[in-house]
């Protein structure tokens, strides 16, 4: 779970570093957005690169739910009484890593249907023009609310997840774990406002 997770991770930091090219405009967006389907060329075919990092991010995804499943279930297992009393000191994030992860899992597939395939976009979707479709969905106030909820509960996971990787992988001891839970909350920080950037922006009229 935990190398799964670290997978995503890197996708999230090299995704918000693109999502922000919107605020070069549309030249420099539309040729982020060419650049992904020409990555690895003369080497690879036409959006070879960009399927490859798609199975590997897929496999990544659902070896994290199969994880999380199977945790889940050992954790029943382990003890199928529930504690009379909460831990003291387990975080929101901590609570709320189940359905965050659903919640996540849900805007996968409406991101995808949106501005990958354009089957729910709520305007004219054009196949090599993604500064117009990203402006199209913030545009609507369904498409802000659904993003922005999201990119809270990706702040939220990767705060709680990071660190819980550092301790899973044994990273983590008494020493680092001041330093490693600031390192979690700076990076939950920074994806979640580099991320919400980018509605913002449409809505305030700063992308345009």
């Amino acid at each position: 779970m935990a190398a799964s997770g670290l997978i995503m991770l890197a996708y999230l930091v090299a995704h918000v570093a693109g999502n922000l090219k919107v605020f070069f405009g549309p030249e420099e967006f539309n040729g982020y957005g060419h650049w992904l389907r020409v990555m690895g060329a003369p080497v690879l075919h036409h959006g070879w690169g960009l399927w490859i990092a798609r199975i590997v991010l897929l496999t990544a995804v659902l070896a994290h739910a199969v994880s999380a499943y199977q945790l889940s279930r050992r954790d029943i297992k382990a003890r199928p009484i529930r504690y009379a009393h909460k831990r003291k000191g387990s975080s929101y994030a901590t609570r709320t890593m189940r359905w965050g992860g659903i919640i996540l899992g849900l805007f996968i597939v409406w991101h995808v249907l949106d501005l990958t395939t354009g089957t729910v976009h709520p305007g004219g979707f054009e196949e090599g023009r993604p500064y117009q479709n990203v402006i199209d969905t913030f545009s609507t106030w369904y498409g802000n609310t659904i993003y922005i909820v999201a990119m809270l509960a990706v702040g939220l996971h990767v705060r709680h997840g990071f660190w819980s990787a550092a301790q899973t992988l044994g990273v983590g001891n008494a020493r680092r774990e001041r330093a490693l839970r600031l390192a979690a909350n700076l990076l939950a920080l920074v994806l979640t406002a580099g991320f919400v950037a980018v509605p913002v922006g449409v809505m305030t009229g700063v992308v345009n």
